[in-house]
């Protein structure tokens, strides 16, 4: 009897073996750390996000809930180029105003965590919408990425993104990926590892206009919290919250985090999470 040949592989499982052939990628799931640098991802729901992680880290994580709160956290690890990532999905979020405890979580982390570089998963067919999220994180961080996916989605409705210019605009690198056929992936760890070792400088966009009623108290803000944190990235925007009566940044100042926050930055430390912070399943 004779047997049957093996089907041919499909076009999506060839695409996905290239790339991580290409990418010298190594899943490394839930394994413990120490890590050579942390990763963020972020994104509104909706995105693909979790596909990004899954195609980085494989599909064993570390779950469990972010301290004291009931939303769900997810880390995972992966090597490349010799380096190994914790990547740590933030929830799904269309803001960072912390007006829900998924913005809270999301936004603490970027600014208190200080990964070495935010990933953010925007949709490639409701572009506009996602770019909201976008420039709220740089106004926090300029170690962002733009990961620009379902573009195939977006090829097939007519629409086509100039990433490029995007990127020119928006003063991050931004990489065209379709994710869940491993397109684009190379290029994203490519550009992840360049950031995290600190080879490409950010200088993310961040809005230059701001209401004329608050136009005087935000610069004169601004230039107290540059004056009593040196080194502070993000004084404009820690001033802005602060107007805005946002109680976590204002409690972050009564506690001395900002503090700690502005000597990390000037002493150029990397992200703080080295191990997980989530318990053994």
């Amino acid at each position: 009897m004779t047997t049957p040949p093996n089907p041919a592989p499909t076009a999506a499982a060839c695409a996905e073996c290239d790339v991580y052939r290409a990418a010298r990628l190594h899943k490394l799931g839930l394994q413990p750390g120490p890590w050579d640098h942390v990763v963020a991802l972020a994104g509104n729901p909706n995105t693909g996000k979790s596909t990004v992680f899954n195609a980085l880290t494989g599909l064993r994580q570390h779950t469990g809930n972010w301290p004291g709160k009931t939303v769900a956290r997810a880390e995972g690890g992966f090597a490349y180029a010799d380096r190994r990532y914790q990547l740590v999905d933030l929830p799904g979020t269309y803001s960072l105003l912390s007006t829900s405890p998924d913005e809270e979580i999301a936004r603490d982390f970027i600014l208190f965590g200080r990964p070495d570089v935010t990933v953010v998963v925007a949709d490639a067919t409701r572009l506009e919408r996602n770019l909201n999220l976008v420039l709220q994180v740089l106004e926090i961080t300029e170690r962002a990425i733009v990961c620009l996916n379902l573009v195939d989605e977006a090829k097939r409705h007519g629409i086509q993104v100039d990433e490029r210019q995007l990127s020119r605009d928006l003063g991050v690198p931004v990489v065209p990926t379709s994710a869940r056929f491993g397109r684009g992936l190379p290029e994203l760890l490519a550009a992840i590892a360049e950031m995290a070792a600190r080879r490409v400088g950010g200088f993310g966009y961040r809005l230059s206009q701001e209401p004329p009623a608050i136009r005087a108290a935000l610069a004169d803000l601004t230039s107290r919290i540059e004056q009593a944190y040196p080194g502070l990235p993000n004084a404009r925007w820690i001033a802005m919250r602060l107007l805005g009566g946002d109680e976590r940044v204002a409690e972050a100042l009564r506690r001395g985090e900002l503090s700690a926050l502005a000597e990390r930055a000037a002493h150029g430390t990397d992200g703080v999470l080295r191990e997980s912070t989530l318990p053994d399943r």
